[in-house]
């Protein structure tokens, strides 16, 4: 008799499945492959385990994150700020859905805009799980993160929004979402569930089901772009001047500032609780309690710059 566990693909099993970093450059997917079908058997289940936070109900949150203090904080304007992004992409991948020119990347976009709404779903409950009072959800996101939201998001958004509702450019929204958020972001989501597994072990469990659905979003993505400039060859100088643009925008963004001011707060927590991370590893022979925030915060830029350039290649186009 085939189990259900039997039919979720390796790359969308929480047991199975590579980390972000790996699967972002070497996970090959199409938007035929991962479609509503994919997507119901696969990740309810595979990916989630039936959890919708895509977290064991059984680890509990530890005793020294419900205690005021700089680690508590840290996750807090972490997961506030990470809610409002995925929510914010939710709504933009919206548009994909309307303008995509055919069934497979219309299917495809449907079920990211779920997985987007998830993940925002999935931080802000956290948030709550930490004890933030339900009625005051939105204020303490607010206190903890609108700043941060309005100096790099909003940016963002307003890029991608002259890209997909007012230009209705289906492929150069794609590859706003799929180079320049997503290829630049994943990184990020790949370190925070390195660093918050010895500490916040439920915050490590809703980053690993996020970044699953990442390595697909990624992917398939990609398979969208390479086959448009296939097709259409004479596109690679108008999308090529689009990513410029957009890099350009990162470039002006508060980005580094608002990570290391996040670092070094997760530092002054690392320094308070080293007895919990022991000898554990934020990447191979590299132990967390000898890293600094600049250290990881370098390291994240590494692995941004290297997957970024990897997508970028596989679709064709010069990184």
């Amino acid at each position: 008799m085939t189990t259900f566990a039997s039919k979720v693909p390796a790359e969308a099993d929480r047991h199975r499945a590579p980390n972000l970093l790996e699967g972002a450059l070497h996970t090959e997917l199409t938007p035929e492959c991962c479609d509503l079908g994919y997507w119901f058997r696969a990740v309810p289940e595979g990916t989630l385990g039936g959890d919708p936070m895509g977290r064991s109900p059984d680890v509990p949150v530890p005793d020294h994150m419900m205690a005021d203090g700089p680690l508590r904080q840290a996750v807090m304007q972490e997961l506030a700020f990470r809610s409002m992004a995925e929510e914010k992409a939710a709504r933009a991948i919206s548009f994909l859905v309307a303008y995509a020119p055919d069934l497979a990347g219309m299917d495809f976009f449907t079920t990211q805009l779920m997985d987007e709404a998830r993940h925002a779903y999935a931080f802000r409950g956290h948030l709550l799980e930490l004890g933030v009072p339900e009625d005051q959800l939105e204020a303490t996101m607010e206190s903890l993160a609108g700043a941060d939201r309005d100096a790099v998001l909003a940016p963002l958004e307003e890029f991608g929004l002259s890209v997909l509702e007012k230009g209705r450019d289906y492929i150069g929204g794609v590859i706003t979402l799929t180079v320049l958020v997503e290829g630049v972001l994943a990184p990020t989501a790949e370190l925070s569930e390195r660093k918050w597994r010895p500490f916040d072990p439920p915050a490590a469990e809703i980053e690993r089901a996020a970044g699953i659905d990442e390595i697909r979003h990624l992917s398939v993505g990609s398979a969208i772009v390479r086959r448009h400039l296939q097709r259409h060859p004479e596109e690679s100088g108008r999308i090529g001047e689009l990513i410029g643009r957009g890099m350009e925008l990162w470039a002006r963004l508060p980005v580094q500032e608002l990570t290391f001011r996040r670092e070094q707060l997760y530092q002054q927590g690392l320094d308070q609780h080293r007895d919990l991370a022991g000898d554990y590893e934020l990447w191979p022979g590299r132990r967390l309690v000898d890293t600094t925030a600049e250290e990881r915060m370098l390291t994240a830029a590494e692995w941004a710059h290297a997957t970024q350039a990897a997508r970028l290649a596989d679709m064709g186009l010069t990184p």
